[in-house]
């Protein structure tokens, strides 16, 4: 990785971590609000809590040689999406665009 997407990177992971944090919130509120009830609305959002506090995105600290697994994992979540990434590097972005496909290969039952 080069110096520039590391110090992008560094910059734009506390965004994206607000910004599904917040798109997480938004979540919540609406099941309290919503079609659940009363204790029903309750356990479904603690639930939901537990889940997503164990997602990679809400990690503090990442070391460099992390970042191109970092950021799959983010585009695996839906935390961020390939256009976030539009600013880094060719290189990187090959990097990452691998790390997926190879991810989604995995995933496959064939």
């Amino acid at each position: 990785m080069n110096k520039s997407d590391w110090k992008l990177f560094q910059t734009l992971l506390p965004q994206w971590q607000e910004a599904y944090t917040a798109r997480l919130c938004d979540e919540y509120a609406s099941i309290l609000t919503g079609p659940y009830r009363g204790s029903d609305a309750f356990w479904e959002v603690k639930r939901l809590i537990r889940k997503d506090k164990k997602r990679l995105n809400a990690m503090a600290e990442v070391e460099k040689e992390e970042m191109p697994l970092i950021i799959a994992e983010l585009l695996r979540e839906q935390a961020i999406t390939e256009e976030d990434l539009s600013q880094f590097s060719d290189r990187l972005r090959k990097r990452v665009k691998g790390i997926c496909t190879i991810e989604e290969r995995k995933d496959s039952p064939f």
